[in-house]
């Protein structure tokens, strides 16, 4: 009667127990988890990439002779044609050389006409004659050289452009060594975007598109745009011209070039912006790529099933050039919802309070 007695208690204890725990299960709360529905859809992702700009043609300005700036006849900022004069150097001193040198050819002129009749009455040999005419042949060299270094005493501008920075004032010594050049004069006429690519972006890129050869590829990507610092669109297009032949072994990137055209002259050297790429997508299912995790060697997302537990569903999917979204090939069906918040955190089996998020807010998170 006493063992009875003891295995009743016993049961009670465990029956209370359970219930406690089964109660403690229950008053936990189902926290609310936002989710996305999906559906098949047709949409143009944008993949956006920062960039630098540089001029068709940035030409550092540097001086071939050394001087000290005389004349500074441009402005920062200033557009300029090809031959405008925009510095000259102090030439005191190479003139004083050219005075001394043409001295030297009018003596050794002196001499070689002193000697011809000479020559030719046998009065001296023709080979002191041919001295002569050496040493004339060599002063005149000698003065065509520092007359070229007059010349180079004007700085002109090698190409229509804008001035860049002129780092220096009137007065100042400077020589074809100087650290910095004296300006920068950039071909704004087009303006080259670069920035860089992973190497699976760039096979991405180059697989979408159309084209037989790696340049046809090219040649048929579509139109990319520029977002300017300020966030605003620029007005033209423009297009991507070059990838770069070998990837960078620090970094793995490739370095891209698109050129915009330029006839306002908005852009200019050295400015940044963001350049958009455009990829088309047609009747495809796509989730954000964080909406997933990795598993081993599998690619899961999280789908909220019939009674709002969360399930591990294994999918296959392939990534749209900006590295944001996936396109999926398998795994997920039409008005399965997604987990897109709290991914890696929740664990399969666990319900929840799905809010669902409508998919164009996803896809254009700057649309409203």
């Amino acid at each position: 009667m006493k063992k009875k007695f003891v295995s009743a208690v016993v049961f009670v204890s465990v029956l209370f127990v359970s219930c406690k725990k089964e109660q403690q299960q229950q008053a936990k709360p189902v926290m609310p988890y936002k989710v996305v529905q999906i559906a098949k859809t047709n949409t143009t992702l944008q993949a956006e990439y920062p960039a630098t700009l540089e001029g068709v043609m940035d030409i550092d300005i540097r001086p071939k002779v050394d001087g000290y700036i005389q004349k500074i006849f441009v402005d920062e900022g200033q557009e300029v044609k090809k031959g405008q004069v925009l510095f000259k150097l102090e030439t005191q001193s190479v003139s004083q050389d050219a005075a001394a040198a043409k001295a030297k050819v009018d003596a050794a002129q002196v001499e070689v006409d002193r000697l011809v009749p000479l020559v030719e009455r046998n009065i001296i040999s023709k080979v002191q004659l041919e001295t002569a005419k050496a040493n004339l042949a060599s002063a005149k060299s000698t003065y065509q050289s520092v007359i070229a270094n007059i010349g180079y005493a004007t700085i002109t501008s090698p190409v229509n452009g804008v001035v860049g920075t002129i780092p220096y004032r009137l007065g100042t010594y400077v020589n074809s060594q100087t650290d910095q050049p004296l300006t920068r004069v950039s071909d704004i006429t087009k303006v080259y975007a670069y920035f860089s690519v992973s190497e699976k972006q760039q096979l991405d890129m180059v697989m979408n598109s159309e084209g037989k050869t790696f340049q046809d590829k090219i040649a048929k990507m579509p139109a990319v745009s520029l977002i300017l610092s300020n966030g605003i669109e620029y007005s033209q297009k423009g297009k991507v011209e070059t990838f770069s032949g070998l990837a960078n072994p620090e970094t793995g990137s490739f370095n891209v070039r698109a050129g915009f055209p330029n006839p306002e002259k908005i852009l200019r050297s050295g400015g940044t912006g963001t350049v958009t790429i455009p990829t088309d997508l047609k009747d495809v299912i796509l989730i954000p790529q964080s909406a997933t995790m990795e598993m081993q060697d599998k690619t899961i997302a999280l789908v909220v099933d019939k009674e709002n537990k969360v399930k591990m569903v294994p999918v296959e999917v392939r990534p749209v050039p900006g590295g944001k979204f996936f396109v999926v090939d398998k795994g997920l069906n039409v008005n399965d919802k997604v987990l897109i918040e709290g991914v890696g955190l929740i664990t399969e089996g666990t319900p929840i309070k799905p809010e669902v998020v409508p998919l164009n807010d996803i896809l254009n998170p700057t649309e409203k």
